[in-house]
Order: structure tokens, then C-alpha cells, then sequence
């Protein structure tokens, strides 16, 4: 049984508590991480919820207008909070659910199905058979996209794959060095070029070298940009060509990097960015610095693009794997706990 079922099941008795579910000892491991990584988002997201049905009388106009308040106020955004809203209407109005208990169980369930929309998120790495996978990470300045090029490095490393570093942000001051240091903490080699010179060439290099060494993977780095700066967004897809020249099958993941500690903006950028540029998936990073949690949910439902990672904490093996069952009952434990 899904973790999904259960917190349906939890609501009819026929489950016992849900953390106190034995897992397999990586798994737990993989469970406290969102735990602690998920808490500030938590506490915002039940914080708002538990304050609507403490107060709950009946289901009127100003009980929706309350409850769409609450999940704007918790960085749900505007059209998922929309969606969510309708369909917790018709699904009240359809079961004649007038409790406040049975309400909170509807909530909740039609979060989980708007979220799950009827398929399997596309969250692990699209892999190349024949020849290196590559991967190329696109986002603006500041929002780690960087430390989160050497934190996969480093996961796919201690997973047993030969993994080559290409450091094709030229422009940034600094960027060169970060990605050496990373390369050089974990033993990775790093493709480099000089300072403000070509990043097409480095990857050519770097491409080059990933198929004659018979390298696994070749993650890429780009210079920060805005998806405004035609000359940036020209030269990423300059970088494309030659990959899908020299390499077999070409690229294989486009992975933006947002900071989740600006919620709703972080939606717009991605918007911005996947109108100019083809994005596979997105890391979203420094989650556990916020309580803008919520924004998955409105990536999720406006863009469908699969969140891959996730940023739970300063370590590299903080940068998780994103698991959607996970990430949900990290949101809603605290409510579920309160029913």
C-alpha cells in the first residue's frame, strides 16, 4: 500500500498512526530528511489550515473564502488554490460532507489527486545508452545552481559512476574556482577554460573528453542567466548544438535551478525560462530554509515539469532525490496528526 492510501486509510481507523510505520533503515533515513528539511513549510502550511477548522461553524461562501485564503497564504498560488478549491467544492456538495473532520479528509484527498494528475511524475534522470548522459543546469545567479552541480556530482559518484564536471559559467567571477574546489573535494575532474572566454568551447572540450574516456555522466554548468538576456539564452542554445553534435542522443536533461525561499517567484521564473528554453526538470534548492514549501504544488499543477531534486539541508546528501509521496506527507503530517 501507498503512502498516499494510508493517509486516506488513516482518516477510517484502519491504519495505525502513520509515523510509527516501520521502514527499512534508508528509507527512514530518506523520511527524516524530509522531515526535518520540510519543517519550516510544514508549520506554515498546518499553522494556516488548523486555524481555518478551529474555528469551522458550516460550509458557506465565507468558509471558502477562508479556505482559499489559507492555502494562497501558505504559497500554494493562485491557480492551483483556484483548482483545489473547485474541487473540494464539488466533491463537499457530492458526498453531502457537512463535518468538519469530513471536510479536512476531503482537503486533503483532492490535494493528493490534483497532485498525482493521474500519472507518474517523471522525476528520475533521463540516462543515454549510448555514450554519456548529460546534463545541463540553467538558472540565475544565487540560487545555488552551482553547489547543486557538485552535490549530484557527488551522489552519482557514490553511487559507482564515473562523472566529468564541465565549468562552462565563464562569465561569473569566481564560478570557475567554486566548481574546481568541488571537483577537487570529491575527486571529480573539471573541464575549465579561461575566464571570460567561450563556453561552447568548453563544452566541446568537455564533451569530447566525457566520450573518449567513457565517462557516465558530464554535468554542465552555465552561466547564470536571465531569460530576459538574448545573448545568454543564444549562447545556451549554441551549447546545446554542439552537444547534440558531438554526443550520441545529444542532451539529456535541462535542470533549472530555482531558490524555493522565493515561493510564487520561483513559479514565474520557471515559466519564464521553459518559454525560452526547453526545461526537463527543476532543482529546487534551499527548501528547508522556507516556508514557501507550497510552490511545488503550483509547479506541479501550471507547468508539469517534474521536480528532481530537492534542497533539504547544507550537506550534499541533503540535495535529495525528490519522491512526491514524501514531499506531500511532509506537508500535510502536521494536519493529518490533528484530525
Amino acid at each position: 500500500m501507498g503512502l498516499f492510501d494510508r493517509i486516506r486509510r488513516a482518516f477510517t481507523g484502519e491504519d495505525t498512526v502513520i509515523k510509527e510505520i516501520e521502514q527499512p533503515v534508508e528509507d527512514q533515513i530518506v523520511f527524516d530528511t524530509y522531515d526535518k528539511g520540510m519543517e519550516k513549510t510544514r508549520k506554515n502550511f498546518s499553522d494556516r489550515i488548523n486555524d481555518l477548522f478551529s474555528s469551522f461553524r458550516e460550509i458557506d461562501e465565507e468558509f471558502y473564502e477562508d479556505l482559499e485564503e489559507a492555502f494562497i497564504s501558505a504559497d500554494v498560488g493562485f491557480q492551483m488554490t483556484m483548482a483545489l478549491t473547485d474541487a473540494i467544492r464539488d466533491e463537499l456538495e457530492a458526498r453531502n460532507v457537512y463535518k468538519a473532520n469530513d471536510v479536512k479528509q476531503v482537503m486533503l484527498e483532492k490535494m493528493v489527486q490534483i497532485y498525482e494528475k493521474d500519472d507518474q511524475e517523471r522525476n528520475d534522470i533521463r540516462l543515454n545508452p549510448d555514450g554519456p548522459t548529460v546534463i545541463l543546469f540553467v538558472g540565475v545567479n544565487g540560487v545555488g545552481k552551482t553547489t547543486s552541480v557538485g552535490k549530484i556530482g557527488y551522489q552519482l559518484k557514490q553511487e559507482g559512476h564515473k562523472v566529468l564536471l564541465a565549468a562552462a559559467d565563464t562569465f561569473r567571477a569566481g564560478a570557475i574556482e567554486q566548481l574546481n574546489v568541488w571537483g577537487e573535494r570529491l575527486g571529480i575532474p573539471v573541464v575549465t577554460g579561461k575566464a571570460q572566454s567561450d563556453p561552447a568551447s568548453v563544452v566541446f572540450d568537455a564533451v569530447k573528453k566525457a566520450n573518449e574516456e567513457h565517462y557516465d555522466y558530464l554535468l554542465v554548468d552555465t552561466a547564470g542567466r536571465l531569460q530576459t538576456k538574448a545573448n545568454l539564452m543564444q549562447e545556451l542554445a549554441k551549447i546545446k548544438r554542439i552537444i547534440e553534435r558531438e554526443n550520441p542522443n545529444g542532451v539529456q536533461e535541462v535542470l533549472l535551478a530555482l531558490d524555493a525561499t522565493t515561493g510564487q517567484n520561483a513559479l514565474i521564473q520557471a515559466k519564464q525560462f521553459n518559454e525560452t528554453t526547453e526545461i526537463t526538470g527543476l532543482v529546487l534548492t534551499k527548501l528547508d530554509g522556507t516556508a514557501k514549501g507550497g510552490v511545488v504544488l503550483s509547479i506541479r499543477y501550471e507547468l508539469d515539469i517534474p521536480v528532481k531534486y530537492i534542497g533539504l539541508g547544507e550537506k550534499a546528501t541533503d540535495l535529495q532525490k525528490f519522491d512526491a509521496e514524501q514531499y506531500m506527507y511532509s506537508l500535510i503530517k502536521d494536519v493529518l496528526e490533528q484530525q
